[in-house]
């Protein structure tokens, strides 16, 4: 269990939220639009959009796709997230505090085959 006490006072972004961040901005300078760059990459434009938005976490796979869709090299793409992270560009998505302290004393529930488990840091 994480105890939220704990963690370091300072927001953090979190990883996908500054990955989509970047992706978004490297594909409008481009000025591409959602839809070509999700059929370059064999990808939905709900889920690019999504992953530019920060609310899904791409695999390496996805992301490996969407950097060659946009012709930038994953390394690059990568290099530009920790630029905007180490220099306080990236956006910081805040929790609820009344949903952290309620995920903090809640107690651990069994697993079963097939769940799926979620951790954040």
């Amino acid at each position: 269990m994480v105890d939220f006490r704990h963690t370091d006072r300072r927001s953090r972004p979190l990883l996908r939220t500054v990955v989509g961040e970047v992706l978004r901005r490297r594909r409008q300078e481009q000025r591409r639009t959602l839809a070509e760059v999700a059929r370059d990459a064999s990808v939905s434009v709900q889920y690019l959009s999504e992953v530019e938005r920060g609310r899904k976490e791409p695999s390496s796979e996805i992301l490996a796709a969407v950097c060659d869709a946009l012709r930038i090299d994953l390394a690059d793409m990568l290099a530009e997230v920790r630029q905007d992270l180490t220099a306080g560009r990236a956006t910081v998505l805040q929790l609820d505090p009344a949903r952290v302290r309620r995920a903090a004393h809640a107690p651990a529930q069994p697993t079963r085959s097939g769940d799926v488990v979620l951790l954040a840091a």
